[in-house]
């Protein structure tokens, strides 16, 4: 069955895109409504409704857009995401952070360090931060580490926790780290790896829509990974969510874009160190 593109009956497509703006802060124009109609329409066969403009209509006439609409942020947000993206921020991550937050410490203290991977997606950040993490703890013991993955997407998530990627998505991971942290199999005739049970006993991941603050997200964090969303959003609700997000910062403690966001962060307490990557500044000396 093929998306029948809507005519004549603007409103439901209007009432659409101002529901999804008022639950993600992302802003779908006109333009994207043949994307729109071509990604629900596989709502639409699963539920067995004749066409599109039936489905609108069970969503406002028939009052279900609540119930659907974690099922429609699904299918129109954007998932892209590859183990190491961007991997200077993950060099500053091995070479910089990491080592002076063992620096900090005395001989003999364990070391508490804390990240937030704020849009996860599949958890391919997460788990690249992992593997570092967990790489840096074998030469210093010291170290204590846990990350938290979230994403509005509760699909993508369950992919986040099972933590079982294709050869092909595994590929960037640098061959030592995908020996140590990485199990082979396969699936029929497909190579898949599994991220370890030791990393995967400390990554967790849960649901969290960055629209909703205050996060139920612990403070004092040391790394907050915020990168490829904020380009998103509209300049009001970037400022608010790089607002509430650094709040979770420990005083000294990392927020890190994506390189071409640098501009989209006017956030009077963080100071710029690297393209994409700020240090909190408010409560330090």
């Amino acid at each position: 069955m093929r998306a029948r593109t809507i005519s004549g009956s603007p409103a439901p497509m209007d009432r659409l895109r101002c529901a999804v703006h008022a639950e993600t802060g992302i802003r779908l124009p006109p333009a994207k409504d043949l994307m729109i109609q071509s990604r629900l329409q596989r709502r639409v066969l699963y539920l067995g409704l004749p066409d599109l403009e039936t489905y609108l209509s069970c969503l406002f006439d028939g009052g279900r857009l609540d119930a659907e609409l974690p099922e429609i942020v699904d299918l129109l947000t954007t998932n892209k995401t590859d183990f190491f993206r961007e991997e200077a921020h993950f060099r500053l991550l091995r070479d910089r952070i990491i080592p002076q937050a063992l620096g900090r410490a005395p001989p003999g203290r364990t070391v508490r360090f804390r990240v937030w991977s704020a849009a996860a997606s599949t958890g391919a950040e997460a788990w690249s931060a992992a593997m570092l993490l967990a790489r840096a703890a074998e030469a210093d013991p010291r170290l204590d580490w846990a990350i938290l993955g979230t994403d509005i997407s509760r699909r993508v998530l369950e992919g986040a926790r099972r933590a079982i990627y294709s050869a092909e998505e595994l590929r960037p991971v640098p061959e030592d780290l995908r020996c140590a942290y990485v199990m082979s199999g396969r699936a029929g005739t497909v190579a898949r790896g599994r991220i370890v049970p030791e990393l995967r006993a400390r990554v967790r991941f849960a649901a969290l829509n960055l629209m909703e603050a205050p996060y139920e997200v612990e403070a004092g964090l040391d790394v907050v990974f915020l990168r490829n969303v904020l380009i998103y959003f509209e300049p009001d609700v970037q400022r608010r969510v790089v607002a509430a997000v650094s709040r979770h910062l420990r005083p000294g403690g990392h927020l890190i874009v994506g390189h071409t966001e640098s501009m989209n962060v006017n956030e009077a307490s963080l100071s710029q160190i690297a393209p994409g990557a700020f240090r909190q500044t408010k409560g330090t000396r």
